[in-house]
């Protein structure tokens, strides 16, 4: 499995729009795409900084997906005031455990 991770900042007072922004535009767009396997959304109310990491079946899925994940990630910190995208970076997920 493999995560693009999208490191963003924003104002403190703006995460409760950006979640529900990831939730009504980003999360459906992204299910439709190959290999998409899901999303970890963090937020830091004090600071405003906002982590994602979509999930990916493999690295060529990942890859396969750049262009659409550039077109809503542009869309997406558009419709977030005062956000911007900090950092946009690709790994292998080494570990995945969930409860």
């Amino acid at each position: 499995m493999h995560a693009r991770v999208t490191k963003v900042k924003g104002p403190s007072d703006s995460v409760d729009v950006a979640t529900k922004v990831i939730q009504e535009q980003v999360l459906p767009r992204a299910r439709e795409l190959p290999g998409f396997k899901g999303i970890l959304s963090l937020a830091n109310r004090e600071t405003g900084d906002g982590w994602s990491a979509t999930l990916w079946e493999s690295e060529e899925a990942m890859a396969a997906s750049d262009e659409a994940a550039d077109a809503m990630r542009g869309q997406a910190v558009g419709d977030i005031p005062g956000s911007e995208v900090v950092a946009v970076e690709r790994w292998e997920v080494t570990i995945d455990e969930r409860a």
